[in-house]
């Protein structure tokens, strides 16, 4: 009898273990999801999510398949660039780079991506499987550009602008200077009438400290990373900028290192009472992070020209300073700091009126470190007005400003050695010369004449 009741305890007990292995056979994989892409160009991305118990996986496979050619992506393994993240208790997710240029292999037309994913079952003894194959297209035609003005002349530290077509009419395109990039506006926005949806309009600069020959042309860029590029007629005419040397004394140091800690709470001296540290640390770092901030503006410009005609210097001003004076900084006859100027210092009576320069829209008002109580207007496109060191401010961020519009007062606020206005243009955050705007002949041969001649295309 014992020996019979073995026998039926063992037949059940292993008929239970064949049904426990027959239903862990039957038991669903891991749920795959695949995000991206949906098509890849020149770069593109790869986005998957694996969702498991508690995120357990045995394996993970991800074939890429073109053309009856098979490469591997990714497997489930240590190292390597591509790894799975922690994406919630029971997911896990991939991220990794794929286009043409991290996958030479790959070619126009379509693609396919399969994932195999495996979880543990039956205490690990078995695997559940899934697999999922995702189609996708890859684009390597880049968009194309041509330009259509004619005659640029660019003033080293000064401005110039492009007109050209760009197709299809919805890809990232502008103008690249060496390695800075100025974007393109569609033409209606600059007031050519009836312009078609892919005509565009670019302000570009040749910066001051960029050489004579930084090669200048227009880009087109698809969201896939396709890129052409158009390169067109421009004669560049250099420009010398004055050396000059600027005393510091410790009445100076006394006067506007206090106020400008005082004012600037997201700047920390390391020891106040060292003036002369304190003052190279403003002179030098302060100087940096206003000027990024300055730069980050740009992203606040409107895509419509909102300036008229010539740009107008504050009236009845000598020129004290001017555009990328070459500075060095003298302290009791030792030279401690080199910076450059970039702006014009005009000076008149003491709290003299400050009038806009052009139309357009305040899209600063208030204390910037340097520059001590700054305005800084937007013109529209890239293009912007900044004016240091006032002793008051009479507008606000958003107001709407005709020219000659009071925007404050002049003043010694910052780091001024005395009353008067800092002015500067900008253009895509970076520093210009102001005299190509203040000229009434240039602004007609560089900019409308362009217009004028796009609109009759």
């Amino acid at each position: 009898m014992g020996k019979l009741l073995a026998v039926v305890v063992l037949v059940v007990a292993t008929a239970g273990g064949v049904a426990s292995w027959v239903m862990a056979g039957r038991a669903e994989g891991p749920i795959i999801e695949i995000a991206e892409p949906t098509a890849v160009g020149q770069t593109g991305e790869l986005v998957l999510a694996v969702v498991a118990p508690r995120g357990e996986l045995t394996r993970l496979a991800v074939v890429l398949e073109q053309e009856g050619t098979s490469t591997a992506l990714f497997t489930l393994e240590p190292g390597g660039e591509a790894s799975l993240e922690p994406a919630g208790e029971d997911r896990r997710a991939l991220r990794m780079p794929l286009g043409k240029r991290t996958h030479p292999e790959l070619k126009a037309g379509r693609a396919t991506i399969t994932v195999t994913a495996a979880r543990p079952v039956l205490f690990g003894y078995r695997e559940a499987e899934s697999v999922v194959a995702h189609e996708f297209d890859v684009r390597l035609t880049p968009p194309q550009a041509g330009v259509l003005s004619q005659f640029h002349y660019v003033n080293h530290g000064g401005t110039e602008m492009v007109v050209y077509r760009v197709n299809p009419p919805d890809v990232e395109s502008g103008v690249r200077v060496g390695d800075y990039e100025y974007p393109g506006f569609p033409a209606s926005g600059a007031g050519i009438a009836n312009a078609d949806p892919g005509l565009r309009v670019a302000f570009f600069a040749l910066l001051w400290n960029q050489d004579v020959n930084t090669p200048i042309n227009v880009f087109a860029r698809d969201g896939l990373g396709n890129e052409s590029v158009a390169r067109f007629d421009y004669r560049v005419f250099p420009k010398s900028f004055r050396a000059s040397r600027i005393n510091v004394d410790d009445a100076f140091l006394e006067r506007v290192v206090p106020s400008i800690a005082h004012n600037t709470t997201d700047f920390t001296l390391e020891n106040p009472s060292d003036l002369l540290a304190s003052y190279l640390s403003i002179n030098r770092d302060l100087r940096r992070q206003n000027n990024e901030l300055i730069a980050a503006l740009a992203e606040r410009s409107a895509p419509q020209i909102l300036w008229e005609g010539a740009f107008k210097q504050l009236t009845n001003t000598a020129i004290e300073s001017g555009f990328a004076d070459q500075r060095t900084y003298v302290y009791n006859g030792q030279e401690i700091d080199h910076q450059v100027h970039l702006g014009f210092d005009l000076a008149s009576t003491a709290a003299a009126p400050v009038l806009a320069a052009n139309r357009g829209t305040v899209v600063f008002a208030g204390w910037l470190g340097i520059y001590g109580n700054c305005v800084i207007v937007d013109h529209g496109m890239g293009l912007q007005s900044l004016y240091a060191h006032l002793s008051t401010i009479e507008v606000n961020v958003g107001d709407a400003i005709e020219r000659d519009q009071r925007l404050g007062r002049t003043g010694a606020t910052g780091l001024a050695g005395g009353d008067h206005l800092h002015f500067t243009m900008l253009l895509n955050g970076q520093a210009i010369t102001p005299i190509d705007w203040w000229s009434a002949q240039w602004v007609q041969d560089r900019i409308v004449r362009k217009l004028r001649e796009a609109e009759a295309l």
